[in-house]
């Protein structure tokens, strides 16, 4: 998450050029050395060939909080908590007016009692540190931009959405017991629903205005309208029809409850509709948690929530804390776990890392169904590149190998690596690697083709997307590595014909069943075991807004979640009286674990702190007679030393029951955290008996000793306990994080010798500055920045700027509070980041003042996650080079 500094915009942008020789340095990692006997090393992600996120030319410019827009949280229990409705108005009223004392002008946009007490304001940035002052205020947090995923392009078909239902049991539980989901309400806070569709009770007519309240989309709300997008500052226009223009929110809600052509999870539900995104572009947290208080009030049993903020993974954000409040108060909330897997670790975010939710990874349907051409003979099916112009449905073309497979010709990355082509009526066939598929795109463009035809080099289904500039204005599409291998042979013996098809195949995934490659990693920041559970989210076929062609695929977490919430849905009518911890602990206890995706050949589970309690097996969750109290178990940090937890198993069956009681462990992963090394690495896990006897009706208890003596801080390792009886497979998991979570460098260098001064190129951009000495005027950007990451979430995050004198000697600017800026709770950094100063600060009596001409340094001082203040082995501080004010707007000795 962004460090916002008051009135300046967050340029990230080109790197110097003299930063290169630090870059490839930096990319050079080893694994670490562990102690003798310790665990093995299996090798990093990149290793094992995932496109792990790698330091280029460009820094990403959008940040995720939205400068001026804070959400204030204010002392007193919300009502969901015990609070009273009119002491908190009363409360947050007090807080305006102490605010307004304090000469802190702030605009209140919403405010929020039910299940979070506080406001969503506007302010100048520059006010937040003494708004925290402020008597009645308990934090400020940032409103975060919240991504709505790409729609998937349609596809023309008559769909039956078999294979994700099959692989969690729901088809079972609809056929053998009769479950819909009748009775049950969900509601969906996305990005609308086209109640317009058939399959989810709609006319057919596309007319936001028809069919809505129907008798499957029941209610709900449109907070935001068509236009509003939070990073442009274009304001919510509400109103009363959740319609989608986006698609993200009608696909979910296919996967919940469709019944037509698309058959749902619990396909007689009831949906609310909460329209929290415009057509396009992203939502905030405010807006997020308007819809979530919404719910309660309209008595949705399940929420479900396919989004989140990104690597805010501390449990204290207001959208969290709100979901708990849900979650309390007898509604289940099911949530993504987040689509940054190939980020590595502590990659998840607010609102799935909340206790109580059902956080979601996702799993790789078992089948996909895919438009598809025809070569050599056999079905091709392909996923058609976003940003380029729609496959044809008819007509064939030559097929042209760029190279030999593994040839730096065969992975076609400029026009002259490639063979042109002879004629029009022609594709180039390219292996994918070592350049972006944009750059394979336009290779074959500029080399004459009218179509390239990309094929994997793993196994897995892949979405690229081929935006850039110039524009791509000729087909690609994507296909699997198995008929891209099988068309290059064919090629070597003769001419090959690809022929393009109408409609859609069906067709096995040579992932299916594996964790998919986007799904993100916990833990949260307080260490925490998250994700809970897997569901397909892989290739999933649902439905689609009418003007998108009313049905189509997507993959991500955002289409797990709602697998879970349909099954929700059934367990609740299935046993009414479930509480939502109730709900989860049946789930988390019944669940598969799940083979390593990354290598499942050798044997190993997948991290335990990327699934969960293994895919979802509603089957057996319906069934069971046996609880387990604990759905899942987080040990913390290893410095505690070995642990011992009591489990309680109840047997609601009549007959008694014997469990035999052992342990499976996942792969742990090491730093660093954006490219994980992978381990075996099997901590202490000692039941107190390998088996027990419970009598019907009873509860009887085992203990557990837990814990890790791998003589390395650092380690997030795990697995599950089992409770296996003739009727039952029942686990839970546990995971920890070795050694001493503060002794973990928190300040990372990206491969880039960051932290580092920076220095503004003019355009927007910020180059490295690594050995200082720059001069600032402070005019038009031309201000001093620090481009900094990090490895591990934040505790707390000061800046300080310091005057140098002729002699050397550092002097605190502002000496009479201390800081020039600070903030609290940052998460993990997935790319570096850049902080501007442009030379003020305020005083102790709030006035804001700016440094006069000179030499300064700015230095930044982190406080590890979870770290004692008190403790100087807790914090990490990084001082810039030196550099020079020189403002040529004021005279030499002027301050203002």
């Amino acid at each position: 998450m962004p460090f916002i500094h008051p009135h300046l915009p967050r340029p990230r942008g080109v790197l110097a050029a003299a930063a290169g020789a630090t870059l490839v340095a930096g990319l050079l990692v080893t694994t670490p050395a562990l102690a003798d006997g310790g665990p093995e090393p299996l090798g990093s992600a990149s290793d094992l060939g995932v496109d792990t996120p790698t330091p280029d030319e460009v820094l990403d410019a959008a940040p995720e909080a939205i400068p001026g827009r804070w959400l204030v949280e204010v002392s007193g229990d919300p009502v969901l908590r015990g609070g009273s409705r009119s002491a908190n108005v009363s409360a947050q009223d007090t807080v305006s007016a102490r605010a307004a004392d304090a000469s802190i002008p702030l605009t209140v946009d919403t405010t929020y009692v039910q299940g979070w007490n506080g406001m969503a304001v506007q302010m100048d940035d520059a006010d937040v540190t003494k708004l925290r002052a402020v008597d009645g205020v308990e934090a400020v947090y940032p409103v975060l931009e919240v991504a709505q995923p790409e729609p998937a392009e349609p596809a023309d078909a008559g769909p039956e959405d078999v294979f994700g239902n099959a692989m969690t049991g729901v088809d079972q539980v609809q056929e053998v017991d009769g479950l819909t989901g009748e009775g049950v309400t969900v509601a969906v806070i996305d990005s609308g629903i086209d109640y317009n569709n058939p399959d989810l009770g709609g006319s057919g007519v596309n007319d936001e205005k028809a069919d809505f309240p129907g008798d499957r989309v029941v209610g709900g709300y449109d907070y935001v309208g068509d236009d509003y997008d939070s990073t442009t500052g274009i304001p919510a226009a509400p109103d009363a029809y959740p319609d989608d223009c986006g698609g993200h929110g009608t696909h979910v809600a296919g996967i919940i409850g469709a019944d037509g052509e698309v058959i749902g999870a619990a396909p007689d539900v009831d949906l609310l509709s909460y329209r929290i995104f415009g057509c396009d572009g992203t939502s905030s947290t405010d807006v997020i948690l308007e819809a979530m208080e919404q719910s309660l009030t309209d008595g949705a049993d399940v929420v479900n929530m396919s989004l989140g903020a990104s690597f805010m993974t501390w449990q204290d954000y207001p959208t969290a804390q709100l979901a708990d409040s849900l979650t309390a108060n007898g509604v289940t909330v099911v949530i993504s776990a987040g689509n940054e897997g190939a980020a590595g670790t502590f990659s998840s975010g607010a609102p799935g890392v909340a206790s109580d939710a059902i956080t979601v990874a996702s799993v790789d349907n078992t089948h996909m169904r895919t438009p598809f051409g025809i070569a050599a003979d056999g079905e091709r099916a392909y996923a058609a590149a976003t940003g380029g112009p729609a496959a044809p449905t008819e007509g064939e073309l030559a097929l042209i190998p760029a190279g030999e497979p593994g040839t730096e010709a065969a992975q076609g990355c400029t026009a002259d690596a490639v063979p042109p082509a002879a004629s029009s009526g022609q594709a180039l066939l390219v292996e994918r690697g070592v350049c972006s598929f944009y750059e394979k795109a336009l290779a074959g463009q500029e080399a004459g083709y009218d179509a390239v035809i990309l094929y994997n080099n793993s196994p897995g289904a892949v979405n690229p997307t081929v935006e850039g500039d110039p524009a791509i204005t000729i087909p690609v599409v994507m296909i699997g590595q198995a008929d891209g291998a099988a068309l290059q042979e064919a090629a070597a013996a003769g001419d090959v014909t690809w022929a393009w098809q109408e409609g859609t195949t069906v067709v096995e995934n040579a992932t299916g069943g594996l964790v998919s490659d986007f799904s993100s990693y916990g833990l949260t920041a307080e260490l925490e075991l998250k994700p809970d559970i897997a569901a397909p989210g892989g290739s999933i076929w649902s439905t689609v807004p009418l003007e998108q062609g009313g049905h189509g695929a997507k993959s991500g977490t955002s289409m797990a979640a709602p697998h879970v919430a349909g099954a929700a849905a059934l367990l609740l009518q299935a046993h009414p009286a479930l509480a939502p911890k109730d709900v989860k602990t049946a789930m988390m206890n019944t669940a598969d674990p799940l083979t390593w995706s990354l290598s499942p050949d050798q044997g190993y589970l997948e991290p335990v702190h990327r699934q969960g309690a293994g895919l979802l097996d509603l089957v057996e969750a319906v069934h069971t007679t046996t609880s387990i109290g604990a759905p899942s178990i987080s040990l913390g940090e290893g410095e505690q030393g070995l642990q011992t937890v009591t489990l309680g198993v109840t047997n609601d069956s009549d007959q008694e029951k014997t469990y035999d009681i052992g342990v499976q462990h996942g792969v742990a992963t090491g730093a660093p955290t954006e490219n994980p090394q992978f381990y075996t690495a099997e901590g202490t896990a000692d039941p107190s008996a390998s088996s027990m006897t419970v009598p019907a009706g009873a509860t009887s208890e085992v203990e557990v000793t837990l814990g890790e003596d791998f003589g390395e801080d650092g380690l997030i390792y795990g697995g599950w306990v089992t409770f296996t009886s003739a009727d039952d497979d029942l686990v839970v998991p546990f995971a920890g994080l070795s050694g001493d979570y503060q002794a973990l460098p928190v300040l990372s260098d990206q491969g880039m010798g960051l932290p580092s001064l920076g220095v503004s190129d003019g355009a927007g951009g910020v180059l490295l500055d690594p050995e200082g000495g720059s001069t600032y005027t402070m005019q038009d950007g031309d201000i001093p920045y620090l481009a900094y990451a990090f490895s591990y979430p934040v505790e707390r995050l000061e800046m300080k700027a310091y005057s140098v004198s002729k002699t050397g000697k550092l002097r605190l600017v502002n000496p009479g509070v201390g800081l020039i800026d600070s903030t609290d709770h940052l998460g993990r950094s997935p790319e570096p980041e850049v902080y501007g100063w442009d030379g003020t600060y305020a005083l102790k009596n709030e006035r804001v003042r700016t440094v006069k001409d000179g030499d300064y340094v700015l230095q930044m001082r982190v406080l590890k996650p979870l770290g004692d203040p008190e403790n100087p082995d807790h914090w990490e501080t990084y001082t810039s080079p030196q550099f020079t004010i020189d403002n040529p707007a004021r005279g030499k000795d002027d301050a203002r």
